[in-house]
């Protein structure tokens, strides 16, 4: 069993006040341009599964194949909620964010291995330690 650990805890979401998880800040504060179509998908995606702190356990492969994309492409529309702040991601845990206006710790994780690197259990376990800059 995974132990669950919040990516962002300082980002932590909460139900807003109108009724829906889906924050309407999303629309009013622009938080929906940018971003392209497949990476909003996957914003919905996550939205839609993620528990009350706003932690998504799916892993890529069973979230590519309902979203019907490729693991290069859920990577990539990944990045893009990152980088805009929507999202935090510390694999294997997706961390849906809260809307509000970002505090002065920026969101910024350990870059995540890529598939076939070898790494030793020490440097698997500092990256899992590490806290953000």
């Amino acid at each position: 069993m995974k132990t669950k650990t919040l990516p962002c805890p300082e980002r932590l979401r909460h139900v807003p006040r109108q009724f829906s998880w889906i924050d309407q800040r999303l629309v009013r504060n622009r938080h929906i341009q940018g971003p392209t179509p497949r990476a909003l998908a996957l914003y919905l995606f996550l939205c839609t599964v993620a528990d009350a702190e706003g932690l998504s356990y799916y892993s890529d492969t069973s979230a590519g194949a309902l979203l019907t994309c490729s693991g290069s492409v859920l990577r990539a529309a990944r990045a893009e909620l990152v980088a805009v702040g929507l999202i935090a991601y510390r694999c294997p845990f997706y961390q849906v964010l809260s809307l509000e206006p970002k505090a002065a710790v920026p969101v910024a994780l350990a870059p995540e291995p890529r598939i076939g690197d070898v790494r030793s259990i020490g440097e698997i376990f500092r990256a899992m330690m590490e806290v953000p800059k």
